[in-house]
């Protein structure tokens, strides 16, 4: 149970703080909200990138059907980095909003 706590809250911070630099070197407030579902699949996929351009068919068929097989606690911990991807689009929108243009 701690586990998991901790799980959610350190994708939470990790993917706010990707999200953050993204958003202030690139100046695309929600670019890694589109990006994520490519992450997610990256990291629930176990194979080779590569796999995606020497058989992209198979690659990608064994991918999401991996991702249909995760389980409720995966879901929780995925969807908390989603969620700070989401809460650091909304804090860049804030700080621009009030002056704040970083890079």
């Amino acid at each position: 149970m701690i586990q998991l706590v901790v799980s959610i809250i350190l994708y939470f911070v990790i993917f706010f703080g990707i999200a953050f630099i993204l958003n202030m070197l690139l100046r695309r407030t929600w670019l890694m909200a589109f990006l994520y579902p490519f992450v997610v699949l990256i990291i629930v996929d176990n194979m080779s990138t590569m796999e995606y351009l020497k058989a992209p068919g198979s690659a990608f068929s064994e991918a999401f059907s991996r991702l249909m097989q995760i389980t409720p606690v995966d879901i929780a911990i995925l969807v908390a980095g989603f969620a700070g991807t989401i809460v650091s689009g909304i804090i860049i929108k804030l700080l621009r909003k009030s002056g704040y243009q970083m890079f």
